[in-house]
């Protein structure tokens, strides 16, 4: 007997990467046993030259598939060089160094996974040749005159449940044919982890569909939201008060820290980050209680309970969560720690 695993990896392509993944037929004494590494062509994902291009794939968490069922499972990994360094597209490496670096302060971390959905060229919803009702009432909506998509999306959340991921919720977005689930709360390299294969699980429901799932931040240019991933994040002393929510905004918005983040925080930003929208200007940092205007947002029953996380609203839906989750923790913890909120 034997069991189909799906190996999955975030490959080097520029300036927003994309998922690959192939099969491996396992013997079934290889259940619950460590997970063998396996090889493919980096010359084919912009990983590598082809005069040199095997790259090595790492298996670094591994779900039950709840597409073929059975005792088929989904195996991420990273990519590493034949000489069992990271590769320079693994971006998961950094992060497992920083989420070591400040474990003490347990980081958490809650992912809005923002996406739309195309069927040919065009937004599902969107009538041919010309455009829907303005904006808002489909966030949130119900029926078949504002809601597109559902059947994907009750798809996609059941294959992540079944899978085991940390799905914590879902719902329609401002724009027809655009949603969003959120992922968390969980540690940084688990949140970032699960958030890549329910991304694959989308586009491989989608499929089944004929419909494409998109990450693109304005997917429509004009007068209509684009897609972020807003990021919650708290550590145990911002769980416990409110001067570390405090200390946490604050250092977000030291020095070049600002541009440092909003670089790495996903291709197109500008195009998403304009001040309209329900978004800050992508070259100016500002905090507040509930506001959505802000580049971070503290949740109202945050200042209400003197505790809680803040929600860092800049990140593009096609944010690398590795990325986003390294930068937070890093800067945020590394503040905590110089003002002795650890």
């Amino acid at each position: 007997m034997s069991f189909k695993a799906e190996y999955i990896w975030i490959d080097g392509t520029e300036p927003t990467a994309k998922l690959r993944s192939k099969t491996k037929i396992l013997a079934d004494d290889a259940k619950g046993a460590e997970l063998p590494i396996w090889g493919f062509d980096g010359s084919s994902t912009n990983q590598a030259k082809g005069h040199s291009s095997d790259r090595v794939l790492k298996p670094v968490a591994s779900f039950p598939d709840p597409i073929r069922g059975g005792d088929d499972i989904l195996v991420l990994c990273e990519v590493l060089n034949i000489d069992m360094t990271p590769h320079e597209s693994n971006t998961r490496a950094a992060l497992a160094e920083v989420a070591e670096r400040f474990a003490a302060q347990e980081s958490i971390f809650g992912i809005e996974q923002e996406y739309t959905f195309f069927k040919g060229a065009r937004p599902l919803g969107f009538p041919e040749g010309g455009f829907p009702a303005a904006q808002g009432g489909y966030y949130c909506g119900v029926g078949s005159d504002e809601i597109f998509g559902r059947e994907v999306v009750e798809a996609h959340l059941d294959n992540c449940l079944k899978a085991g991921l940390g799905i914590s919720g879902i719902n329609a977005e401002v724009m027809p044919g655009q949603w969003e689930f959120q992922v968390g709360p969980l540690a940084p390299l688990e949140v970032a982890d699960q958030l890549w294969v329910a991304r694959w699980l989308l586009y491989r429901t989608a499929e089944d569909f004929d419909i494409s799932a998109t990450l693109d931040p304005k997917p429509v240019k004009g007068d209509w939201n684009g897609a972020g991933a807003h990021t919650n994040f708290s550590t145990k002393a911002m769980r416990e008060g409110y001067d570390a929510i405090i200390t946490a905004c604050e250092s977000l918005g030291e020095g070049s820290k600002p541009m440092d983040h909003v670089k790495n925080y996903g291709a197109g930003i500008d195009d998403r980050l304009t001040g309209l929208h329900e978004t800050a200007p992508w070259n100016e940092y500002s905090y507040g209680v509930s506001d959505r205007g802000a580049s971070v947002r503290i949740p109202w029953q945050v200042e209400k309970d003197g505790k809680g996380y803040i929600e860092d609203r800049r990140p593009n839906a096609n944010v690398d969560p590795y990325v986003v989750t390294r930068l937070i923790v890093d800067t945020c913890c590394t503040a905590l720690e110089k003002a002795g909120q650890v």
